[in-house]
């Protein structure tokens, strides 16, 4: 007899890409890690290493792609952990926009839903309204229908969950990207707000039970906190 665990998704922002570094739009493009953001997974992967994984999952971008093998790389049982690759988790794709400064992206988006500022907008409308505003703003033919974006985004999570569920429960792994997270939040629980401003390398903790997702934690620090207090420790 299979004894059954909780399901329980460890989701992590990525770390610090130089885009984010220089505050450019970063969707389906890609940058690597700054020295940084991969100093900062390496405390992560510290504090994580007691943790069990089933599982492990990433989008296909490069940088979280990166995060994942830095996290498994501080595990002792990294090697032996499934890791899998999933496009349905990437990013939202900001179209033409891609890789120009955060300011265009949020100085174009208000303008289209007519509010006169970032600040004023962002608190207001919803997933739906922004992903319509940068279909519009999209010059190329690249940004997706919200029912898209919604559609990989759930079915993304889930399938993994479900992957979990079906080998006995316990904890996944999973690395992916700001928006993506927030996003997928939202859909769970849609009291949840527009934008959590998730920290490079922070963890959103979800537990899955056989069709209903549960929130337990949003932007969680703490394991970079205790993985960066382990390796002073070390240097002592």
């Amino acid at each position: 007899m299979i004894l059954s665990e909780k399901t329980i998704l460890y989701l992590v922002r990525h770390g610090k890409t130089m885009f984010n570094a220089i505050g450019r739009t970063q969707g389906w493009s890609d940058t690597p890690l700054t020295k940084l953001g991969e100093q900062t997974i390496h405390y992560l992967g510290l504090g994580l290493k007691d943790t069990p994984f089933k599982l492990a999952y990433s989008s296909d971008s490069g940088r979280a792609i990166q995060t994942m093998r830095l996290i498994l790389g501080e595990n002792p049982q990294g090697r032996n952990i499934d890791y899998f690759v999933d496009q349905r988790i990437r990013e939202w794709c900001f179209g033409s926009l891609e890789g120009g400064y955060n300011g265009e992206l949020w100085g174009v988006v208000p303008r289209i839903l007519m509010y006169p500022s970032y600040d004023e907008m962002i608190t207001k409308i919803s997933y739906e309204d922004l992903a319509n505003a940068i279909l519009e703003a999209d010059t190329a033919g690249w940004a997706q229908p919200y029912a898209d974006i919604k559609k990989r985004i759930s079915t993304g999570f889930e399938d993994i969950a479900q992957k979990v569920e079906k080998q006995g429960g316990g904890n996944a792994l999973v690395v992916s990207h700001g928006m993506t997270i927030s996003n997928f939040l939202h859909i769970i629980d849609p009291k949840q707000p527009l934008q959590h401003k998730l920290a490079n390398g922070s963890i959103c903790k979800v537990s899955y039970d056989h069709g209903k997702f549960e929130i337990l934690s949003i932007n969680d620090i703490s394991y970079i906190e205790e993985g960066q207090k382990e390796s002073n420790d070390l240097l002592k």
